[in-house]
């Protein structure tokens, strides 16, 4: 009994329909990987290859970078053993000419000792993108047409593969051009807190040494309690940029230890009221409340931090600190009746340096103290949101999970 071999799979010609369908698919993605999963199944009909894989050059460091990779034929099911074309692929680069290799040993049984391989440049006018690299196990050649399809197909790559560049260079300077602008406004907010408490303090103190003029006992009293007021405010704000800092760079270490939430809110309650006489402070939770995994110098500066801010842009409101017990931790929640924070900027309000513009608040401030808030709730695992609605106030809630993931 004889065999008779199979016919040779016979391939559609490239022609004009299909050269406007791979045109079509290319002009509805937007990223070079998305181009690759769109294509690689319809090419394979008219042009057949077993492995395909794409390299771009890293413009930092100049290394190829393997930025797609598929097996869908002969070599599938030996990926890991399977070339991929890397010593083709800089080769190409660096000639920005498609190379062309062919098997050496033709009496080799093993495909996967026998690849075809075609590395075409990816070119963008005159910049050297990467490669595409084509490879197929055992047969058939190359033929001229073949090759030609995959220069044109590596020149509409390289076409998406700049306006993906192109994308991602406006981001990062779009990314730029907002810190440099937050930049900006930390350094005239900054100007302007640092100025003002040392401004107080230089006058004040210029005033009471003055020789020509006698102050009595009351004045002098006034005098050095307004320096001791501001000089109180230039630490703080001294001491919130370093935090910022700190926390922001993870070089603060955590101190997590059992902590009795009842106690510490007490006590900051208690030291809340005693700088802010007129506050109207509530709190509500039952006791005792479960104690969890915490750093209580950092607990308590966030419940301030939350307080604080209260104060300060809410100041006529009463001020609630809400505690209730989860399955998984606690909730802490601090809330007042202010004018609310306006929608549009709600997003940015962890944000470090942001400021609500001064067209909808008369408060200034550094922009830090939220910042540090989410740092510390970030560092305890924890989560915290905001809720408000402008003429109804603002909700700061804080979850806390038992244990600390450190």
């Amino acid at each position: 009994m004889t065999t008779t071999a199979a016919p040779p799979k016979i391939f559609p010609p490239i022609d004009s329909t299909f050269l406007y369908l791979i045109n079509k698919i290319l002009g509805g993605v937007e990223t070079l990987h998305d181009a690759m999963n769109a294509l690689v199944p319809v090419i394979r009909n008219y042009f057949i290859f077993d492995n395909v894989v794409v390299f771009l050059v890293d413009p930092m460091t100049l290394n190829l970078d393997v930025v797609y990779a598929r097996a869908t034929g002969r070599g599938k099911s030996a990926e890991a053993d399977v070339a991929w074309g890397e010593i083709i692929g800089s080769q190409v680069i660096t000639s920005r000419q498609s190379i062309l290799q062919e098997p050496q040993d033709s009496a080799e049984v093993d495909r996967l000792r026998r690849p075809f391989t075609l590395g075409v440049p990816l070119i963008s006018h005159t910049e050297t993108l990467g490669a595409i690299i084509f490879i197929r196990f055992g047969s058939p050649q190359y033929t001229a047409d073949q090759i030609a399809f995959a220069e044109y197909l590596a020149d509409q790559l390289a076409m998406v593969a700049a306006h993906e560049n192109l994308k991602r260079e406006n981001r990062r300077l779009e990314f730029q051009y907002r810190t440099f602008q937050v930049q900006e406004d930390f350094i005239s907010t900054l100007s302007h807190e640092l100025r003002t408490p040392l401004g107080f303090i230089k006058g004040y103190t210029t005033t009471l040494m003055r020789t020509d003029a006698t102050w009595d006992a009351s004045v002098t009293q006034e005098f050095l309690t307004i320096i001791d007021h501001e000089t109180d405010r230039l630490q703080d704000l001294i001491s919130n940029l370093l935090d910022s800092a700190k926390l922001q760079s993870g070089q603060i270490v955590m101190d997590f230890q059992v902590v009795r939430l009842d106690a510490l809110i007490k006590d900051v309650i208690l030291r809340s009221r005693l700088h802010h006489p007129a506050l109207n402070l509530q709190a509500e939770f039952a006791e005792p409340i479960k104690p969890i995994q915490a750093d209580p110098r950092r607990l308590a500066q966030l419940l301030e931090n939350l307080i604080g801010n209260a104060v300060k842009y809410a100041p006529d409101s009463p001020v609630m600190v809400k505690i209730a017990e989860l399955s998984n931790g606690v909730q802490i929640e601090v809330s007042d009746n202010g004018p609310g924070i306006p929608e549009k900027y709600q997003s940015k309000i962890f944000e470090r340096f942001f400021r609500i513009p001064d067209s909808q608040s008369n408060t200034r401030g550094s922009g830090l103290g939220l910042f540090i808030c989410k740092q510390i709730v970030q560092a305890h695992s924890g989560n915290i949101e905001l809720i408000s609605r402008v003429g109804e106030g603002t909700s700061f809630r804080v979850f806390l999970p038992d244990r600390a993931e450190f």
